[in-house]
């Protein structure tokens, strides 16, 4: 094999950076899940434990449901590029179901493509929020949060999910037709 790596699909060297490219995007995307899963579990602790005061009448959390809005927020951001990687948006097939294989894989390339276009327009106008916010200092009215860490967490999850539906889009281009009998044997 003289040194030259290749895929599972028996692609030579020209795959290693989209390969590079998927695991990163993979390990990322289920890093972010994890973040989301870990906000969402102190949000819960937070609610049972607030209601868990009130019921022995010690009072409850003070802004619960402010720690409730923004982590819900925080963790549905962070979801997102997960969600994109794994293709677990809402689809109607029903149509594309009686197409050519291939129609269908150019049709998720392009969906996967749009997808990008429209996860980097909302990181942009989520950027100009970001930025408002935090200029006018925005807190909530109980805990007096900043608002604008939620912007934050927001940008994260909408760029990943714009890189990951960038990944999704190449990882479709180059992969190859299985219908295609004329594979490239490995070496």
């Amino acid at each position: 094999m003289s040194g030259s790596t290749r895929d599972h699909n028996g692609r030579g060297n020209r795959a290693a950076p989209i390969h590079f490219l998927a695991r990163f995007v993979d390990r990322a995307c289920m890093a972010s899940a994890a973040i989301a899963g870990a906000v969402i579990v102190a949000v819960a602790l937070t609610v049972t434990l607030s209601v868990s005061m009130r019921y022995v009448g010690f009072g409850g959390i003070r802004g619960d449901f402010e720690i409730v809005e923004m982590g819900c927020g925080i963790a549905a951001f962070l979801f997102l590029p997960l969600c994109q990687r794994k293709g677990n948006h809402v689809m109607v097939d029903i149509f594309s179901m009686a197409l050519p294989q291939r129609t269908r894989n150019f049709l998720d390339q392009l969906w996967e493509t749009l997808f990008c276009l429209a996860w980097v327009i909302v990181s942009w106008r989520v950027a100009y929020g970001l930025i408002d916010m935090y200029e006018y200092s925005d807190r909530s009215m109980l805990l007096r949060m900043p608002t604008w860490i939620v912007y934050g967490f927001a940008l994260f999850g909408l760029g990943l999910s714009a890189l990951t539906a960038l990944s999704n889009a190449i990882e479709q281009f180059v992969r190859p037709d299985p219908n295609n009998s004329r594979t490239e044997a490995p070496q």
